[in-house]
């Protein structure tokens, strides 16, 4: 068979897609199961030459980020929840000389409390809000807590996240969306909040007019047995209409919002993120987010697009429901392999959304970052990014494992190189390797001195076929060092 230069690519397309589609899911935590005690190795992460990495703290149970108190001290915070419904109490601790753990606070099953930073003698953290509603919180050195804001709409699908400081002495954090891709369905019922809170939907930061696109799907909710048909930033069985306009309200789904620390008075920055998870300012005072990207399920999959970092520009909407990565969803490039492409959503965009500022990988679950401050650490101005790791196949099918490492980015052009990742043939978890490195690196941070960066380490979380299950105590702190000449 004969095929011409310009037919190539859509030939070589039909066959990768077929391919992809008859081969089955290869995720890093599939198959993955370890049950006896995680062996910790830092020989088993490779890094550039000069770097050494070291184990901090370990036996952690969902942690999530760290902070360094006015004496530099280093603080952690275990989750208290983890994607699999775990529910667990929330817990701000300290790392002490020779890695033992002290109880600074502990907060109500409400998590996860998935971020944390210190700013003029108090902690702050992003409690998710998977039960109640998301809060920020205070926490004095004492472990007295006081809420910020409260029912920040952040039950569903993504949480609250963040925070962090602004050069204006701010606090900004992100709230994630409540759904995929912008409806309520299947998807949503799986993960358990849907039947918990079965009128809870995405809220538009700002007025909308919907195009009036409707999907049918069934979940066993008892007040709404049967197909049901259901149209963006609605409840659950809930139809829309061309032209229909839903109001926007603050606090609102997939933003970046700032507080003052004192009063709590809730600004919108700008929105139209998936799940803003990491925020943080560059050396420049240049706010910066990841935000993870859509995934192949619910009623409105969407295929193929990447994690994204974004600089972020005050007022702007940055594309979700109906773009990725800058680009719309008016076409076929992100259409699952054997079903429909995503149409919009709204009839109307808000503004054309901003190019990211860097694309990483599809499922990696690009989340906590910092920037590079310090030539004794090197890369100053450089962006480093925990990468999770993917959950599939609940999130969509991999062929390899994606993730589960730390990247740096060169946020003047994009460019995206590994740091820190597990030695082996292909990069995946310490627990598919059957060694002793990272599993599962959520979020970064530098110490004061910008001569050393933490990695925080969330632990062994396995896909059993769709079933997602955490491990507790598995959680470790890493610490990555340059050496000295």
């Amino acid at each position: 068979m004969k095929t011409s230069l310009r037919l190539l690519p859509l030939f070589l397309a039909f066959c990768l897609c077929g391919c992809y589609r008859i081969l089955p899911s290869k995720g890093g935590a599939q198959g993955s199961i370890r049950t006896e005690a995680r062996p910790i190795n830092p020989d088993d992460i490779a890094l550039p030459a000069g770097y050494s990495a070291e184990a901090v703290a370990t036996g952690l149970t969902f942690p999530t980020a760290v902070a360094f108190d006015e004496q530099g001290r280093l603080h952690v915070i275990e989750a208290g929840y983890s994607y699999g419904e775990v529910f667990l109490e929330p817990r701000l601790l300290r790392v002490e000389p020779g890695g033992s753990l002290t109880t600074v606070a502990t907060g109500q099953k409400n998590g996860p409390w998935s971020g944390i930073t210190f700013h003029n003698g108090n902690f702050y953290v992003a409690e998710g809000g998977v039960l109640e509603g998301g809060k920020v919180l205070r926490i004095s050195p004492e472990g007295n807590i006081t809420s910020l804001v409260e029912n920040l709409p952040t039950m569903g699908d993504h949480h609250t996240n963040g925070p962090a400081v602004g050069p204006d002495g701010n606090l900004y954090f992100g709230l994630g969306t409540a759904t995929n891709s912008g409806v309520v369905g299947q998807d949503n019922y799986n993960y358990g909040w849907l039947e918990r809170h079965p009128n809870f939907h995405d809220i538009p930061c700002k007025d909308v007019i919907l195009a009036g696109r409707n999907y049918t799907s069934e979940v066993p909710l008892p007040s709404k047995s049967g197909k049901q048909t259901t149209g963006a930033y609605v409840p659950y069985g809930t139809p829309t209409t061309e032209g229909q306009v839903i109001e926007g309200s603050l606090p609102c789904s997939g933003s970046v919002i700032r507080i003052s620390p004192e009063s709590g008075q809730m600004e919108l920055v700008a929105w139209g993120f998936r799940n803003p998870f990491g925020l943080a300012f560059s050396p420049n005072g240049t706010l910066y987010v990841s935000d993870n990207g859509y995934d192949v399920r619910g009623s409105r999959p969407v295929w193929g697009n990447g994690d994204y970092l974004w600089q972020v520009q005050p007022g702007q909407w940055y594309g979700w429901p109906d773009y990725s990565g800058g680009l719309a969803f008016n076409g076929d490039r992100f259409d699952p392999p054997g079903e429909d492409a995503p149409q919009p959503l709204l009839a109307q965009h808000p503004n054309e959304p901003p190019q990211p500022a860097a694309t990483l990988g599809v499922h990696s679950s690009s989340n906590g970052l910092d920037f590079s401050r310090s030539s004794a650490f090197g890369h100053q101005g450089q962006a480093f990014i925990a990468q999770f790791g993917d959950l599939a196949p609940d999130v969509g099918k991999v062929l390899a494992p994606v993730g589960y490492k730390v990247v740096r980015v060169d946020v003047a052009n994009g460019t995206v190189k590994d740091f820190a990742a597990n030695k082996g043939k292909k990069v995946a978890p310490a627990s598919k390797q059957k060694s002793g490195g990272l599993e599962r690196p959520i979020s970064v941070k530098f110490s004061p001195d910008g001569q050393s960066l933490y990695i925080v380490d969330f632990g062994v979380l396995n896909v059993e076929g769709k079933e997602q299950v955490p491990q507790q105590n598995t959680g470790v702190i890493w610490k990555i060092t340059k050496n000295s000449n």
